[in-house]
């Protein structure tokens, strides 16, 4: 179930709650009981690491020949 983020514009507090995206824009009370609340807009963090390759500079586009169009035009 997703968390979202709130802040309570009577108390600045800010808090989270798990609901279903439904009922993301419902309203919410804050924790100390204050209705007028509004949802933050949160970012996702991603981390780990690519599978099947090492840290490293990526590898140089194949293809051989060069020029305009990959070198099957210049003989």
């Amino acid at each position: 179930m997703p968390r979202y983020e709130y802040r309570c514009r009577s108390c600045g507090d800010t808090f989270e709650l798990s609901r279903p995206m439904a009922e993301s824009a419902a309203p919410a009370a804050c924790p100390q009981g204050h209705d007028d609340t509004v949802k933050l807009l949160s970012t996702v963090a991603v981390g780990g690491t690519a599978t099947g390759r090492g840290a490293g500079p990526a590898p140089a586009a194949g293809g051989g020949g060069g020029g305009c169009c990959g070198g099957g035009c210049c003989g």
